[in-house]
This record gives structure tokens, C-alpha cells and sequence, in this order.
């Protein structure tokens, strides 16, 4: 077994071994957040996918890199912060040099996902107020919650596949800030919640509005969660890089068109009120993410007689400062 196996095992074995009680104060011990590290997923030639370390330069490629330093590199955000390895992430890049594997270009990298397996993937719904108001909704008074399912998970400069015309046909766009846990919670006041982010990226809530809101009762889960229509990217930017999260710009394009211009100052309930609210219902874990709601400018949001929805061909550029451009294509 490599050594971040085994250090994930023995985190693993420490957590089931101690009370409830202690539970917490052993989980702030053992799961070290990277919080100054900026990472993208790379997808291989032999269909694998592993996380790259962005440095000045160029990218580690973490999977050579460990391979070469006799360490284990995990595949995904969402690995690497369920067993805690900031550690081994560290030794890795501290050890990039010596290994003699060369830093790679990232123009010439195929982005893979940055996650693929999450414990959860927590959606907030109308957490805007100018959002709010351009669709005719009173704001909500506790954050509105609905999740989408792994198989919506989709990396940058992905193409997502539009379903049947049958199935749906008014697509719209919905780029948001994502909140990336680092460290188990529950309960967590919200002077603390910042705490246990480990940090942010560019994501969107691709949505079918159709399936979401013109089928008898609202079906929010179809309409959220099929196959690629949660695309994450370009990076993982580590909290302690981001700073405060509820002041960053965010804006979409779609075929070079300005749709969406807003901040995070915007929002109805702020990070840390948002996690502090999850908390309460459910235990967050490491590599669990939130989706944290769209700003206004949505299709959706339009008068009907101006919706003109998105359709095959079309290319959407998904921007939050500090996070990058998350970009996917239609087809």
C-alpha cells in the first residue's frame, strides 16, 4: 500500500475509533486544507485523469511527478481532501524539480474532471436578489436546497450533449460560485464556517427550464442533474489565494455575448450563512461541494416573448474573478 493510502486508512480507522464527542476536534487535527494551492484536472491519453499542480512556469503533473518521488497522488479535489493528503499534495510539488519530470504547458492540456465522486453535491436555488426580482420571487428566508447527482459532473472545455428534442428544449445557463468543503462540519456557527472551505471554483448549473418548471409539480431533479450539466472548472483556487468570497465578480458569455454581470455581494445569503444552514441538516465532508445560485441575467428570466434558449453550437463562457473561465460548447 503507497503511503497516502495508507494515511488515508489510518484517518479513516482514527475517525471511527473516537467518540462523537471528540470526532470534531480529531477532524481539525488530521484534514489539512490546501489552502494556497491552484489545481485542474488533466485526462490522460489512456483515459485516466489526475490533478496538476498550477506554479509559475507551468503545470506539475502530480500522477508522474509521485510517481517518480514513490508517492501516492489522488485523482480528484474530491479524493484529495476526503483523505486529507495537503501533505503529500506539498511533498510532491516541493519535489517537481528533483524528479526530472517537465512542467507541462497548459495550453496543451485536455481538462478532465475535477471531481468525480463527492459525497454531496448541494444546490442553493434563488440566492440572488436582483435574480429574485427579475423572475418575480419574494426572496427566500432560509437558503432553497435541492442537489443534482455525480453523473452531471463535467470538466472544462467539455461538450454537453444536448437530449432529444422530445426529452427538452429550453436550455439555459447559470454560472455560479462553488464552495468546495475541506474539513467536516456540523452545527458550524457562521463566524466559523469559512473555516472548513477549503476553496471556491467556476461552475454552472446547466438547466433544462422545461423539465424544471413546466412539468406538473416541478421537477427541479431532471431539470438540474442530467448527464454533464454541472460543469466545474478550469481550476480549484485554494481559500487562502480567493479572500473574501461574497465580493467577486461573475459574468457569462454565450457566443461572445455579455448574459450575465453580478457579484457575490449580491448574494441573499452569504457564504458563510450558507454553509452554516447546510450544516444544520446535514454533516458536511471533505470533497463535498455547493453550488451557491445564479445572478440575474438568466434565459429564464426574460419576458417569454424574448427567451431565446441555447441550442447546439452554441459556446458559453462561464468567468468569476480570481477562479478563471470555465468554457463548454453545445451539441
Amino acid at each position: 500500500m503507497q503511503a497516502g493510502a495508507i494515511g488515508a486508512g489510518l484517518a479513516t480507522a482514527q475517525a471511527a475509533a473516537v467518540p462523537d464527542d471528540t470526532r470534531d476536534a480529531l477532524h481539525k487535527w488530521e484534514y489539512k486544507m490546501p489552502k494556497n494551492a491552484k489545481l485542474l484536472s488533466i485526462k490522460h491519453a489512456d483515459g485516466g485523469e489526475s490533478l496538476g499542480a498550477v506554479v509559475e512556469g507551468g503545470v506539475i503533473d502530480l500522477r508522474a511527478t509521485a510517481k517518480k518521488l514513490g508517492l501516492h497522488a489522488p485523482s480528484t479535489v474530491d479524493e484529495l481532501l476526503r483523505g486529507g493528503h495537503a501533505d503529500v499534495l506539498a511533498r510532491i510539488v516541493a519535489g517537481a524539480k528533483s524528479s526530472g519530470v517537465p512542467l507541462l504547458a497548459e495550453s496543451e492540456i485536455t481538462h478532465g474532471r475535477l471531481f468525480a465522486n463527492p459525497g454531496k453535491i448541494i444546490c442553493v436555488g434563488l440566492n440572488y436578489r436582483q435574480h429574485a426580482k427579475e423572475i418575480g420571487m419574494p426572496e427566500p428566508r432560509v437558503p432553497p436546497l435541492f442537489s443534482k447527482f455525480n453523473n452531471a459532473l463535467a470538466p472544462h472545455d467539455c461538450v454537453i450533449s444536448l437530449p432529444p428534442k422530445e426529452i427538452s428544449t429550453k436550455f439555459d445557463y447559470e454560472t455560479e460560485l462553488l464552495i468546495v468543503i475541506g474539513k467536516p462540519c456540523r452545527n458550524v456557527a457562521e463566524s466559523d464556517a469559512l473555516d472548513y472551505i477549503a476553496g471556491y471554483c467556476t461552475s454552472n448549473d446547466f438547466s433544462a427550464r422545461d423539465l424544471q418548471l413546466e412539468l406538473p409539480a416541478g421537477q427541479w431533479m431532471i431539470g438540474k442533474t442530467l448527464d454533464n450539466f454541472a460543469p466545474i472548472g478550469p481550476y480549484f483556487v485554494g481559500a487562502g489565494l480567493v479572500g473574501d468570497p461574497n465580493n467577486l465578480k461573475l459574468e457569462t458569455r454565450v457566443n461572445g455575448e455579455l448574459r450575465q454581470s453580478s457579484n457575490t455581494s449580491d448574494f441573499i445569503f452569504n457564504t458563510q450563512q450558507m454553509v452554516a444552514y447546510i450544516s444544520k441538516h446535514w454533516t458536511l465532508e471533505p470533497g463535498d461541494i455547493i453550488f451557491t445560485g445564479t445572478p440575474q441575467g438568466v434565459i429564464a428570466g426574460k419576458p417569454k416573448d424574448s427567451q431565446v434558449w441555447l441550442k447546439a453550437g452554441d459556446r458559453v463562457v462561464s468567468t468569476i474573478e480570481k477562479l478563471g473561465e470555465l468554457k463548454f460548447r453545445l451539441a
